[in-house]
């Protein structure tokens, strides 16, 4: 009888000694999710106000981009005139037929080619960032589902933010395309 007593009462401390294990494995499991939680927002978010930066970016290079060509067409034009009128005078030739070979400047079309390179440089660079913050709301996503993360998201309230409100920027094409499920070929010219 001695020896129940002393069983019964370790037993007991056995017990307690395991549920407090389970209860710090739990809050600790509980705690981890929350932070990686926590992780997970402030990324997207994040994410998110750098799509804007760099959308907000490439765009202001495309009109930066764009006015060269406009300074540089009227630079040349400026620079024409004066030269048409340094060789016939103010009221141009008056020749009936002119026998010269004249040397004229002539628009550089690589601004074009610049312009060009630096749109499609800049979508990629946006395309990328889109690329990205999808994938972290997929992580996230994924975070909220797997395992035990629906008991603990309604345990911590998450998610806190609206995943929608970070949605990836597309044009009206697009939307129309996904929703009709058709598509018609670009038409170049």
């Amino acid at each position: 009888m001695k020896r129940d007593k002393e069983y019964g009462g370790s037993g007991v401390l056995v017990v307690l000694g395991v549920l407090g294990f389970v209860a710090i494995v739990v809050f600790m499991s509980a705690w981890s999710w929350r932070n990686t939680a926590i992780d997970s927002e402030t990324t997207i978010t994040a994410q998110y106000k750098d799509n804007q930066n760099v959308y907000d970016n490439m765009w202001k290079r495309f009109r930066e981009m764009a006015k060269v060509p406009t300074m540089y067409t009227d630079d040349l034009k400026k620079l024409y005139d004066g030269a048409m009128k340094a060789r016939y005078g103010e009221d141009g030739s008056k020749a009936l037929f002119q026998w010269l070979q004249e040397q004229n400047p002539n628009m550089d079309a690589s601004v074009y080619t610049q312009l060009q390179r630096a749109i499609e440089a800049g979508r990629k660079e946006f395309s990328a960032s889109q690329t990205t913050l999808l994938d972290k709301k997929r992580v996230y996503e994924q975070h909220l589902r797997h395992g035990f993360g629906p008991m603990w998201a309604s345990l911590w309230g998450y998610p806190t933010i609206d995943l929608s409100q970070y949605d990836i920027v597309t044009s009206e094409r697009t939307g129309k395309a996904f929703d009709t499920k058709k598509d018609e070929e670009i038409e170049i010219r």
